[in-house]
């Protein structure tokens, strides 16, 4: 009985715990937001649907540095133009420590972030506007752990796409919402030295 109250003790306290582990310098990040995704239900209703893959390493703790892919397309219904998305480049995400700049952090599972990315990236709707160049994005978010090495995110992002195409710039708000893995970096060597 001692082992088993013990036992949930140990796991209650990894519950209640705060975020701070997972966003230590070392750790990396690798996840995806699923950006929109809508199929509608009606008789020649449409879909919206991306995806964005990213991963990023923790140069110092709660600052962490990566890459990500966008791929998406839309058809909005039925007679209209598809769309399709695509973007490759680098990101950068800082955390919010608790207290900072008058932030709190909702709840003991959670941070709120800032996020950016740079890279190349285009736009391009059937028989419409096109933009390809360069792709960028900015917005706050919040990442909840669901484990001491999950978090579910939502994500609040201004993206755009500036360069060459029949329309200079295209850009939109979008609403995020994935999931990233946290991984100690002694954790990341194992699992790649098992997939060698």
């Amino acid at each position: 009985m001692k082992k088993l109250l013990l036992g949930a003790f140990v796991i209650g306290a990894g519950l209640l715990s705060t975020a701070n582990a997972q966003i230590q310098e070392g750790n990396w990040m690798v996840g995806s937001s699923l950006v929109t995704s809508n199929f509608g239900l009606n008789t020649g209703a449409g879909y919206d649907f991306s995806i964005q893959p990213k991963a990023a390493y923790f140069i110092k703790d709660n600052v962490a540095l990566g890459g990500y892919v966008n791929l998406g397309f839309a058809k909005p219904g039925k007679g209209e133009a598809t769309q399709f998305n695509y973007a490759v480049g680098a990101l950068g995400r800082y955390f919010i420590s608790p207290g900072e700049a008058g932030v709190d952090n909702l709840l003991n599972h959670g941070r709120f972030f800032f996020e950016g990315n740079l890279g190349v990236g285009g736009t391009s709707v059937e028989n419409g506007i096109s933009t390809n160049g360069l792709d960028f994005g900015v917005g706050p978010g919040y990442s909840y752990f669901i484990t001491p090495n999950i978090g579910v995110e939502g994500l609040v992002k201004y993206n755009g796409v500036t360069g060459f195409g029949n329309e200079g710039l295209t850009s939109k708000i979008t609403f995020n919402v994935g999931f990233s893995i946290y991984l100690p970096s002694g954790q990341a060597k194992r699992i790649a030295n098992e997939a060698k």
